[in-house]
């Protein structure tokens, strides 16, 4: 085990669980990650892999068939995963953000109906707030359900959906003006829909598209997606919590479990960046010694070394404090940024140090370098995060005069 980035306090179970994963991505993961990446093709075999470790079912109650694992596990899992592949965490994650929202906020039959299929990694969760037009904010979306009868008819397009494809349960964030009169606030009058759909791409359900992945800089073998809904129809029963209004709440709940985990696949990458660059500084040689001797690169390394510690410390906090059923935004909007700027950061460090050969596809740092980048943007960009932690601390820190 690797000296930065532990963690006091583990239980003997939650070290077994990390020890497994790490070892899963030693062996499982990291020899193909990069060929599977040039070829933006999807880690069938790592998913298959996972899904017999249990992972899927990780932070699912044991009632459900799951593992019933704290935030702070599932978090630590991922900052594993995402050092052998990002695009692998991002697999995992949203379907624990829908998995976390039908545990926090589904009805009774909504939980028996998907959780226990979910822990086994059965049914594959996605969700979907973004637009085209629209990006963070999300209160200006024009997605709409409309009720009709005992159904809810659904129209709008989606964006930027991780899963879009393999996913077959789909959380879909909609405006429904149903019970809220004019001039209700954007927020108050949105409602969670469970789209259940067969995986793949093309009309996947009647009135329901999935157009085919959208090809990315980096963030490979993951498919991103669009969702096209046009009269597209859902039973009352699977709006989410049985009540329309509630959508906007529900999703920002999930969103901060998966502002910690974007938190946790930025130390991942970080750490296997240092990684990376601290190998490759002891092995090439200029001037008659390897280059690590040279004080720059020394300066460099314990820089990114630093940030390497710093940001998993953030990370660990803004976890345990979602655990405590306390209030996490400040702290998950603070490791979400801070992890993300020091990931891109000490991903290129290891790509300087690298020298020419940084450039060259055959080194795994040229994949990090185009992968660092989407972690500044994925779940509300920098400037998001910046706008909910001053506002955050304004609460804290209001003036008394």
């Amino acid at each position: 085990m690797a000296r930065l980035a532990q963690t006091a306090g583990l239980t003997d179970v939650q070290q077994e669980i990390l020890a497994t994963v790490r070892d899963f991505v030693d062996k499982e993961i990291i020899p193909v990650a990069t060929q599977l990446e040039h070829k933006d093709e999807y880690p069938t075999q790592i998913v298959e892999g996972l899904k017999e470790l249990g992972l899927f079912g990780l932070m699912i109650p044991e009632e459900y068939g799951g593992l019933g694992e704290s935030l702070l596990t599932y978090a630590l899992c991922v900052e594993e995963i995402a050092r052998g592949w990002m695009s692998v965490s991002g697999i995992i994650n949203t379907h624990f953000i829908v998995a976390y929202m039908l545990k926090q906020h589904g009805t009774q039959e909504q939980k028996d109906t998907f959780l226990p299929r979910m822990a086994l990694g059965e049914v594959r969760g996605a969700f979907s707030m973004s637009e085209p037009a629209l990006g963070s904010d999300v209160s200006a979306i024009t997605s709409k359900g409309v009720k009709d009868g005992d159904e809810y008819v659904l129209n709008g397009q989606k964006m930027w959906l991780t899963n879009g494809g393999t996913s077959s349960l789909v959380a879909v964030l909609c405006r429904s003006d149903e019970g809220h009169p004019e001039g209700t606030a954007p927020h108050k009058s949105m409602t969670t829909f469970l789209v259940e759909k067969e995986p793949g791409f093309g009309e996947v359900r009647p009135g329901l598209t999935i157009p085919g992945k959208i090809d990315k800089m980096g963030y490979k073998g993951v498919d991103t997606t669009e969702l096209i809904m046009d009269g597209l129809r859902i039973p009352a029963n699977r709006v989410l919590g049985g009540v329309t209004g509630r959508g906007f709440y529900q999703m920002m709940d999930g969103v901060e479990v998966g502002r910690v985990n974007v938190a946790a696949r930025g130390c991942g990458v970080a750490q296997r960046a240092f990684e990376l660059g601290v190998s490759y500084a002891q092995q090439r040689h200029t001037f008659g010694k390897a280059i690590a001797q040279h004080q720059a690169i020394q300066f460099k390394l314990a820089e990114m070394a630093t940030k390497v510690e710093a940001a998993h410390a953030m990370m660990v906090n803004a976890a345990r404090k979602k655990d405590s059923g306390e209030r996490n935004d400040l702290e998950a909007g603070m490791a979400k940024y801070l992890a993300s700027e020091y990931c891109k950061e000490v991903v290129e460090d290891a790509f300087r140090i690298h020298g020419g050969y940084g450039f060259s596809k055959e080194y795994e740092i040229e994949r990090l370098y185009r992968e660092a980048p989407m972690l500044l943007i994925g779940e509300g960009t920098a400037e998001i995060q910046k706008m909910i932690i001053g506002r955050r601390l304004l609460e804290e820190y209001r003036f008394q005069g």
